[in-house]
Formats: C-alpha cells, sequence, structure tokens
C-alpha cells in the first residue's frame, strides 16, 4: 500500500523537528539561520529553508525570517508529532503501556456537576484512601481540541486506573469510575476522573485536586493547561 500524503509529510518534517527540539525550540522562540540548520541536517541551504516554509505553511512552526537568521518556535501541532514518536518509541522499549500520558486541553466552565459528585461521601472517602488526597469540591474541566490528544483520552480509558465504586442510597444509584494520578502544569498534584457520572463528549477531561486548581495555578476560562497522567497504579 502506497504511504499517504500525510505519512510522507511526517517522515519529511520529522527530523527537523527533532532538531529543532534539541536546539530548544520546543515551548519557545530560537534564532537559527538556515545555513547552521542545514549543517545539522546535513542538507543544503536551500532545501532547508524551502522545508522551513512549507512547515510553517502546515501549522508545524511559528516561523519569522530576519536578516540573519529566523526566529523560529514549534507549535502545538508540531509538539504533537514529536510526542507520537516518543510514544511509539516508548512501547517498542518498554514492550507495554508508558508510564505517563500527556494531555493538553482549555479551561472552560462546567456545569457544576463536578462538585456535587466529587463531595458525595462514599466518593470522597475512596478518594482519600485509594489517591492519598480530599479533593476540592469541584472538577477542573478542560476540553481538547487536537487530535493527538483526543487519540491519547481515548487511549488512557483503556487501561485499568485506580477504581472509584459506585453506590446506592435510598433515592439512587451512583454509578463507577475510575481514576488516574496526574501532574498539572509540571507543578499541582491530582488526578484525573472518568466518568463518576458525565454529560462531557470525548473531548472532555475532568481533573480533581486537594486544591482549587483555577486559583493555585490562576487559571481562566481558555487557558491552556497541560496534564501529565500516570498510567501506572500506585
Amino acid at each position: 500500500m502506497k504511504p499517504s500524503a500525510n505519512n510522507r509529510d511526517f517522515e519529511r518534517f520529522f527530523y527537523t523537528l527533532y532538531k529543532l527540539a534539541e536546539l530548544g525550540a520546543r515551548g519557545r522562540t530560537v534564532k537559527i539561520s538556515t545555513k547552521f540548520l542545514a549543517e545539522k541536517l546535513g542538507l543544503s541551504q536551500q532545501t532547508v529553508s524551502r522545508r522551513l516554509i512549507e512547515m510553517g505553511r502546515r501549522g508545524l512552526i511559528q516561523r519569522t525570517a530576519t536578516r540573519d537568521g529566523s526566529l523560529v518556535g514549534i507549535s502545538d501541532k508540531g509538539e504533537a508529532h514529536l510526542r507520537k514518536i516518543r510514544l511509539g518509541l516508548t512501547v517498542i522499549f518498554e514492550q507495554e503501556h508508558p508510564p505517563s500520558i500527556t494531555i493538553e486541553g482549555t479551561v472552560f466552565s462546567g456545569l457544576g456537576e463536578g462538585a456535587y459528585y466529587v463531595s458525595r461521601e462514599p466518593y470522597r472517602k475512596q478518594f482519600i484512601s485509594k489517591l492519598g488526597f480530599d479533593p476540592y469540591p469541584g472538577t477542573l474541566n478542560l476540553r481538547m481540541s487536537s487530535e493527538y490528544d483526543i487519540k491519547m483520552r481515548e487511549e488512557l480509558e483503556t487501561y485499568p486506573g485506580i477504581l472509584i465504586e459506585g453506590y446506592e442510597n435510598e433515592s439512587r444509584t451512583y454509578g463507577s469510575g475510575k481514576c488516574f494520578h496526574a501532574l498539572i502544569n509540571n507543578r499541582e498534584k491530582g488526578a484525573l476522573v472518568f466518568a463518576l457520572r458525565t454529560h462531557y463528549d470525548k473531548s472532555v477531561i475532568e481533573i480533581i485536586a486537594p486544591c482549587y486548581l483555577r486559583r493555585r495555578l490562576k487559571l481562566k476560562d481558555g487557558n491552556k493547561v497541560k496534564v501529565e497522567v500516570s498510567t501506572k497504579e500506585p
């Protein structure tokens, strides 16, 4: 079967993305001359110049040309390409699922149902005993927009996680769910929670933590948040 255009582009651009990341263009903008990058890649300066223009057009990098070089930064889409390779290599070398999965999403205001379910005492007791913290009564809601992040969320759902058992009272039945330990924005410890009961679709993840994350991380609707989710049970 002939490889698709997207696959060919991925192969063609990957090593350039890798070198740009190696030179510091991941998470910030760096100044790089096409001559210097050409030497690093083993390509002609003209080829590298055309490649950077094409990568910018495809949204893999942000690039501004100057007299003595280019200001280059790897975009979210470009980083998703790198992460895809990282995930594949981790699986190959470890022969099992990766120890963590990183998902990014945008903060949005929810319906308030997270506070209701997290504060139910039978759930709360399990969070304390199984996660090691008493959760703030509410969830941080993140909506994912990239295909990569949605795919990672779907993959995460296939892992066992930490079971949160459902229960019944005199009026209704409360369903079960599962959690994964998580690190939010490389700083705050918490957990990703899957479906105690939710009206959200597969593009949304919900995070709990022992603190009010919006205040602690100074988050507002529209802010991007990175969540590193542990796939290993404690």
